[in-house]
C-alpha cells in the first residue's frame, strides 16, 4: 500500500479487517481498529500527535484528521464521520455522528451518541454531553437525541461496518463500459433519511 506512510519512526497500525481506500492517506502515529472504513481522499495525519480510530468507525470521503503537536485525536467505537468533515483534535464519543462538512476544533469533547449536524462548526474547548443534537456556526446544543434518532444512526453505521468486507471482495480497477447496458441490477434501498423515516409514520 503506497498510501500508508511511516513518519519520524511512527508506523500506522491498521487491523486486517479495516479498509483504507487506495486514494486515502494514513501517516505516522495512527491506530485503526476492526471493520473501519476510510474513504477516498481522506487524510489521517498522525505526524505531530496520535490518532486513535476504534472498531467500527468510518471516516468518509475527503475527511481530514489532524491535531496540534503533542495531542491525541480519539474516535471512539462506531463514530461516524460524514463526507468532507474536519476533525482537528479532540474526542468523538462512541456511536456519535459528525455530519458532512462539519469542523471539530481543538480540545473538543463530544459525548457518546451525539448527532452533529452538517456544516456545524464546533469551536475549540467546547464540551458536549452525551445524547445531544448540535447544529450551527458556532455550534449550539438544540435538543436531546431520541431513542429513534440513535437507532436510525446506528443502522446507517452498520452499513459502513459491512463496507470494508464488500470492498475487499468486489472493489477493483476496471475499464469503463463504452455502451450503456440494456439492464442493470437494481440497487436496494436499504436505508433512508431520518425525514423519510418520519413521513412513514
Amino acid at each position: 500500500m503506497n498510501n500508508i506512510f511511516e513518519f519520524n519512526g511512527y508506523k500506522p497500525y491498521i487491523h486486517p479487517t479495516a479498509f483504507i481506500h487506495p486514494m486515502a492517506c494514513v501517516i505516522g502515529n495512527v491506530s485503526i481498529g476492526k471493520n473501519v472504513f476510510i474513504g477516498a481522499g481522506a487524510v489521517i495525519r498522525g505526524d505531530w500527535g496520535e490518532i486513535i480510530i476504534e472498531d467500527g468507525c468510518n471516516v468518509q470521503e475527503n475527511c481530514i484528521i489532524h491535531m496540534f503537536p503533542g495531542t491525541t485525536v480519539w474516535l471512539k467505537e462506531s463514530a461516524h464521520i460524514g463526507h468532507g468533515a474536519i476533525i482537528h483534535g479532540g474526542i468523538i464519543g462512541k456511536n456519535t455522528l459528525v455530519g458532512m462538512n462539519s469542523v471539530i476544533m481543538d480540545n473538543v469533547e463530544i459525548g457518546d451518541e451525539c448527532i452533529i449536524g452538517a456544516l456545524t462548526l464546533v469551536p475549540q474547548e467546547m464540551k458536549i454531553p452525551a445524547r445531544k443534537v448540535v447544529v450551527g456556526n458556532p455550534a449550539k446544543i438544540v435538543k436531546d437525541v431520541s431513542d429513534e434518532m440513535i437507532a436510525w444512526k446506528t443502522e446507517g453505521t452498520k452499513l459502513y461496518q459491512q463496507l470494508p468486507k464488500e470492498c475487499y471482495e468486489t472493489l477493483k480497477p476496471c475499464e469503463p463500459l463504452r455502451e450503456k447496458p440494456v439492464f442493470k441490477k437494481p440497487q436496494m434501498k436499504s436505508y433512508i433519511t431520518f425525514k423519510e423515516l418520519q413521513k412513514q409514520k
